[in-house]
């Protein structure tokens, strides 16, 4: 029997959208003489659908466009298609009114529902605010083609797997589904999955699936969303597992792809060769870490409706990364770089900027702001009158440039990507409505260090230089005033970025942070800027996720607070 996996890229709310990308992998399935066709989690309605799946029109649509699916899809081809259903009990016996199912389409018609049982509710889930967790899980059955003989199939829904407490030394909630379905005695269990990308993900989700597999000696089909929505990365890496827990499948990282796999009903098992498989999902962490954000752009614009982007190119490292992200995911001719020198503006940069669109291929725009800034000295003259020049006027060259950015935006269509990495947002090192302007924060979640280390991969991976060498060995610096470097107001950044790692990430205290190493009054005066920022955060455009611990969805932190935190 062959099964036909699609790792497809849905668009949330894009109805008809999704079901074509279904109804084609139908049609190519078909073509490949698979008998089952997988899709991912909600893949009919996108994921995550937020607070649409509380408006009963978007409810309704939903239920209407998977029933015309089940009619225009092969008849001999089953179909387990990732989407919402009614709890038609939730009125009667309380309940949310949702769950998160997988619909069997067979024939013609709906032949059965599946419902997830595990509701994530930490960092970016929140699937409790809509979904009513399923009592049980269950199976079905299909016949091998041509033949009487048959296979029992059980289903799952991502968070079912992840919850088995001799990989994790601990159960998060009280049920294990796949132990359930192994007493069921199912042949070998789908999983289809909406698991968002971060850095290392693919390792972990690869050693768990195989632990499962190999515990319970039942096979696994995992099939991963690909593509973006909003702040989440998905990265695919869909995997087929055997009961011994070898990879005999493994779908491609960062890309849509369709793959058969074909089951052995003498031997129970997946034929596939786990010993000669090509490992396309294990990549370089900087490699890994690019492929995201380069899906994470193409898509975030795309499905925004936008072609073309703007961005202010600094002569400085960040922007320079973001600038080649933007080139690498649309092409060098949608992209515009926009130069705004100040007198502060150092030739070297001016000329690195330059340099770097040259190397990308993109165009590029010089505006000058001194005469702006003089027209705004003027304007507050009188009102500043007896006061030092500080951070309000250095502030005031950022605010113009995120002016000069929007009205571009504005004028043109372009969508403005803002340029700001994890370690600046974290410390409020960064101008509220001046360079935090934009509607995506590309590189929001990539420490500094990080950010140095992705260009430097970037160049050796090319064979040439994409970002210009002076960028990468020059101080770091606003240039907002005479001689600034971004080492007179934060530590170096090596240290800034483990202080934050374990802050942010690892939720250690203070103690344990200075216990690790660091200095006792940096310490509490970066948790001090970290705290202080977050109304800052709270108005800056999404940014695209790839840690465990993203200033976005999941980061819940309140603005007004007490002092003893």
């Amino acid at each position: 029997m062959k099964i036909a996996i699609a790792q497809i890229n849905p668009t949330v709310g894009d109805l008809t959208g999704n079901a074509q990308l279904i109804l084609e992998a139908a049609q190519w399935a078909i073509n490949e003489d698979a008998s089952l066709l997988l899709t991912p989690e909600l893949a009919l309605i996108g994921y995550p659908p937020r607070d649409l799946l509380i408006r009963p029109s978007f409810i309704n649509a939903a239920q209407q466009q998977l029933e015309k699916l089940a009619q225009q899809l092969p008849v001999e081809l089953a179909v387990l298609v990732g989407t919402v259903s009614p709890n038609h009990t939730a009125s009667q016996l309380g309940g949310k009114p949702l769950f998160n199912t997988a619909a069997l389409l067979m024939g013609g018609e709906i032949k059965q529902m599946f419902h997830k049982r595990l509701l994530p509710t930490y960092d970016v889930f929140d699937e409790h605010r809509y979904f009513e967790p399923a009592p049980t899980s269950d199976f079905f059955t299909l016949k091998k083609p041509r033949s009487e003989e048959i296979v029992k199939i059980g289903v799952s829904i991502c968070e079912d797997l992840w919850n088995d407490e001799k990989f994790w030394a601990q159960r998060n909630y009280s049920c294990d589904p796949m132990k359930d379905l192994s007493d069921r005695h199912v042949d070998w269990v789908v999983n289809l999955s909406g698991s968002p990308y971060r850095a290392g993900k693919q390792k972990l989700r690869k050693a768990m699936l195989s632990h499962s597999a190999r515990r319970y000696g039942i096979p696994i089909i995992y099939n991963n969303q690909v593509g973006a929505n909003d702040d989440l990365i998905f990265d695919g890496c869909s995997l087929v597992i055997n009961g011994s827990g070898d990879v005999v499948k493994s779908l491609a990282a960062f890309q849509t792809d369709l793959q058969i796999i074909e089951w052995d009903f003498n031997t129970s098992t997946f034929v596939g060769d786990s010993a000669n498989i090509e490992d396309t999902q294990l990549l370089d962490s900087d490699d890994e870490i690019w492929q995201a954000l380069v899906l994470g752009v193409k898509d975030y614009t795309r499905k925004c409706g936008f072609s073309k982007v703007v961005i202010g190119l600094s002569g400085g490292i960040d922007s320079s990364l973001v600038a080649a992200i933007a080139t690498e995911a649309l092409g060098s001719q949608q992209v515009l770089g926009v130069l705004m020198p100040s007198p502060y503006s150092s030739e070297h940069s001016i000329e690195d900027a330059l340099d770097l669109a040259k190397n990308l291929g993109i165009s590029t725009q010089t505006l000058p702001i001194e005469s702006v800034m003089n027209a705004f000295d003027s304007t507050l003259y009188n009102l500043f009158a007896g006061t030092q020049f500080g951070i309000a006027e250095e502030n005031m060259q950022s605010r113009i440039r995120g002016t000069l950015l929007m009205a571009i935006s504005n004028k043109f269509g372009h969508l403005l990507l803002s340029t700001g990495n994890k370690s600046e947002i974290a410390v409020g090192y960064c101008t509220l409505y001046g360079d935090m302007n934009g509607g995506l924060a590309v590189i929001a979640d990539v420490p500094k260090t990080r950010v140095y280390s992705i260009c430097k991969w970037l160049n050796e991976s090319r064979g040439r230089e994409i970002i210009p060498n002076n960028v990468l060995i020059k101080p770091a610096s606003a240039e907002l005033k005479p001689g600034q470097f971004d080492s007179d107001s934060l530590p170096p950044y090596h240290i800034l970025d483990d202080i934050l790692y374990r802050l942010i990430e690892r939720h250690e205290s203070v103690p344990t942070i200075i216990e690790a190493g660091h200095d006792c009054q940096t310490v509490e005066r970066i948790v001090k800027l970290v705290m202080g920022a977050e109304f800052k955060r709270r108005q800056a455009p999404p940014g695209l996720k790839i840690s465990d611990r993203a200033f976005g969805t999941g980061w819940r932190m309140p603005i007004a607070r007490g002092k003893d935190i």
